[in-house]
C-alpha cells in the first residue's frame, strides 16, 4: 500500500530459493537500501541469506521479498555484519503465484517490519527454520572500491553508484520521496547503450 512505502525507513529487496524434503535449505541475495534525513534513498548494500529447516515440507520455490522497515532500529538491523532468526513457517506455492505465514523471533532484536513475496514452483509444507542475514563484504568492496561497512553505505556517506540509479529513481518514484539527483540525460545514455 502507498500509505507503507510512505513512511518506509528502509527497504530489503531479494530473491531466495528454497527446496526441500523433511529437511530444507535456502539461499538467496539481494540488497538493502535506507531512507536518508532529507527524503532520498541510500546507495544498496549487498546482502546474502541462507537457512536450513525441519518439518513437514516437500518442493521447491523460488521467492522474491520485498521488506518495508518502518523504523530505524529495523534499518540498523539490516545494516548489521549478520542477523540470525529463529521460527515457524507455513507455505504454499503451487505455479507462479503463492503464499507463506511465518513467525520469527530475532536473536538481536526484534524489529517492526512488514514482508511481501511472490512465490513461484511447487512448495508446501509446515516447518521450524532457521536463517542468517549477512553481509556480501566483496560484493560491497567490489561496488565500492575497498572496505565499506554496512552502515556506512545505508547512512549515505557512500555515492549511489551509477548502475543503481535506475533502482533509487523507481524507489523514489514509487516511496513519493524526492527525486534523484543525477543528470537524467547521461541516465538515459546509459539505458540506452544497454
Amino acid at each position: 500500500p502507498k500509505a507503507v512505502l510512505l513512511q518506509a525507513k528502509g527497504l530489503a529487496i531479494f530473491t531466495v530459493f528454497k527446496a526441500g524434503f523433511v529437511w530444507s535449505g535456502k539461499a538467496g541475495s539481494g540488497v538493502v537500501v535506507a531512507r536518508l534525513p532529507d527524503g532520498s534513498w541510500s546507495a544498496p548494500s549487498c546482502v546474502v541469506t541462507a537457512g536450513v529447516g525441519f518439518g513437514f515440507q516437500i518442493g521447491a520455490d523460488f521467492t522474491e521479498y520485498v521488506i518495508v522497515m518502518n523504523s530505524e532500529e529495523a534499518v540498523r538491523s539490516f545494516g548489521m555484519a549478520g542477523n540470525l532468526s529463529f521460527g515457524g513457517n507455513l507455505a504454499t506455492a503451487v505455479g507462479p503465484i503463492g503464499t507463506g505465514a511465518a513467525v520469527s523471533a530475532s536473536l538481536v532484536h526484534t524489529a517492526p517490519m512488514f514482508t511481501y513475496s511472490r512465490s513461484k514452483g511447487l512448495y508446501g509444507g509446515v516447518s521450524l527454520e532457521g536463517t542468517g542475514l549477512l553481509e556480501r563484504k566483496e560484493a560491497n568492496e567490489k561496488v565500492y572500491g575497498g572496505s565499506v561497512t554496512p552502515m556506512q553505505i545505508l547512512s549515505g556517506s557512500v555515492e549511489v553508484p551509477q548502475f543503481a540509479v535506475p533502482l533509487i529513481s523507481r524507489i523514489e518514484e514509487v516511496t513519493g520521496s524526492v527525486p534523484f539527483n543525477d543528470d537524467e540525460s547521461s541516465i538515459t545514455e546509459d539505458l540506452d547503450s544497454n
